[in-house]
């Protein structure tokens, strides 16, 4: 079993967003976030099976996206500065094309300014399931349209759109990107936990 996040009180600090930033590009091979209350969250890597289940998720979106060309695909590498005061980095995300290109090319760079239309996150051997989750409902509060978090160790999906209370999906199920990713389906089989 892989360690648990480490959560580094830093509010006395006061890190400016430039200085964040800077402490990220000093330390790549860290995965790091900020939560809206300034703690520092330092994620472990993640096993084979979590990384080969982002890949893959982020494959078909990408597939997608390129024949739609409706917006703009990320990584888990990529630290969102979230409207409510977080710095987050889903393990997949979607940003419609014109709100893309509505950030300078600076804001573009660095640590986007923007929440994503959608994002999903991936629920891997060493994460507890409530800060997920109540990273999934910041991500709401945000402004993100859908989000989905894959749990398999429960064999299933919660599907949190705005407005709505979680909708909880067994597995296998096949999921519809809606109106925020329209005609994007995703056929899940049952995670081998």
């Amino acid at each position: 079993m892989l360690s648990e996040p480490l959560i580094l009180n830093v509010e006395t600090v006061h890190l400016s967003d430039e200085q964040f930033y800077q402490f990220c590009i000093a330390n790549r091979d860290l995965r790091v976030e900020r939560t809206k209350a300034g703690r520092l969250v330092l994620m472990p890597p993640v096993g084979g099976e979590s990384g080969n289940r982002e890949l893959e998720f982020g494959i078909d979106l990408g597939i997608w996206n390129r024949q739609t060309q409706l917006g703009k695909v990320f990584s888990s590498s990529t630290i969102f500065k979230l409207p409510g005061g977080g710095d987050r980095s889903p393990d997949a995300a979607w940003v419609q094309q014109d709100r893309w290109h509505a950030l300078t090319l600076e804001q573009q760079q660095k640590f986007p300014p923007i929440a994503p239309d959608f994002v999903f996150e991936l629920r891997s051997r060493s994460d507890a399931i409530a800060p997920l989750r109540e990273k999934m409902e910041e991500y709401l509060a945000c402004g993100v349209q859908l989000g989905w978090l894959f749990n398999p160790q429960e064999q299933q999906v919660e599907i949190y759109r705005q407005g709505h209370s979680a909708e909880v999906r067994s597995l296998p199920t096949t999921l519809s990107g809606e109106d925020i990713l329209p005609g994007f389906q995703l056929s899940v089989e049952r995670f081998a936990d």
